[in-house]
């Protein structure tokens, strides 16, 4: 289960990214993950791996929401941009060609809440920490 090894590493990042921002002792409300269709990731397995992999960390509590990103490829020859389906079809039907993989291969942190802002920065209250980097696709 690799996702569990995924879900560690978005706790790390996460963790990391709240800290560099001085949040102290502020725990995270939500965290949305971008996950593509293509990148091989099991949504529910992701789900139950992230709430182990954030036991007794500031992601203990968070809401992980998981918006899914299809899958899409792009003929190089007509243009035509389609979504691939699953499994992913990638030949063009209007000109008979092979088509590039655009999207639904991503995997990665798209936003983070948090809750329990210290008094002295009360005013970031539910703020956003500024967008993580890429967690790295296997």
């Amino acid at each position: 289960m690799h996702e569990l090894s995924i879900a560690m590493a978005v706790v790390d990042q996460v963790g990391s990214a709240v800290r560099e921002q001085g949040a102290g002792a502020a725990r995270v409300r939500s965290l949305t993950l971008r996950v593509g269709e293509l990148s091989g990731v099991v949504p529910e397995a992701l789900d139950f791996s992230f709430g182990v992999a954030a036991e007794g960390t500031v992601l203990a509590d968070a809401r992980l929401l998981i918006e899914t990103v299809e899958g899409r490829a792009r003929c190089e020859d007509c243009g035509r941009d389609t979504a691939t389906g699953m499994p992913p079809d990638l030949w063009c039907g209007a000109c008979e060609q092979a088509m590039s993989l655009t999207g639904g291969r991503e995997l990665e942190i798209a936003r983070v809440v948090l809750d329990d802002v210290p008094p002295d920065d009360g005013d970031r209250h539910g703020e956003d920490v500024p967008e993580a980097s890429h967690v790295p696709h296997r």
